[in-house]
């Protein structure tokens, strides 16, 4: 499969582009966190560099590159190395979305979680509301296991979340 983005790790001088999406209303309607402040960005870049360094590592989160610019990240989160299961999720710039590339950054997130670590179960969760991000977890193949209450405290209430998954065997070996 022909990607036209490419994932690689989350740099200091990133804080930049990643302030560029998450000051941004519409791009964070649907977290707990956000608009970001310039240093609530640099905060969470630096948090990621931190967490890098962490032995044994279980957070990974990648720049989301195409035409040499960052558009957006996409994360992997080792849950349980005893049970081999991930998270997974991305981000991408408003003046991005629509065009694919949440889809190819959620599979390539995937393929370094099945392929890269031996996970056996990968998960994802996302607002009910956020159509476009259950679009783009049905369109991966993921499976929708169910419906999570209140499971993510937002600024003025709790959020519920759709939680999907996918297997190992499941995974598409053409990815």
């Amino acid at each position: 499969m022909h990607m036209r983005i490419k994932l690689r790790e989350l740099m200091e001088e990133n804080w930049e582009a990643v302030h560029a999406y998450a000051s941004l209303e519409q791009a964070c309607r649907y977290q707990p966190w956000g608009p970001n402040t310039e240093a609530e960005s640099k905060q969470f870049v630096e948090e990621v560099l931190q967490d890098a360094e962490e032995e044994p590592r279980k957070r990974y989160v990648y720049a989301i590159i195409f035409e040499e610019k960052m558009i957006g990240s996409a994360e992997l989160r080792i849950n349980s190395t005893q049970n081999q299961e991930g998270e997974i999720g991305y981000i991408i710039h408003p003046d991005f979305w629509n065009k694919g590339f949440a889809t190819e950054a959620a599979k390539a997130v995937l393929s370094i979680g099945f392929r890269g670590f031996g996970l056996h179960r990968i998960y994802a969760t996302c607002d009910p509301n956020n159509l476009a991000s259950a679009t783009v977890l049905e369109k991966i193949g993921m499976q929708k296991e169910g419906f999570i209450r209140e499971h993510i405290r937002m600024k003025s209430s709790w959020r519920d979340s759709f939680l999907y998954s996918m297997l190992e065997q499941e995974h598409p070996q053409e990815w």
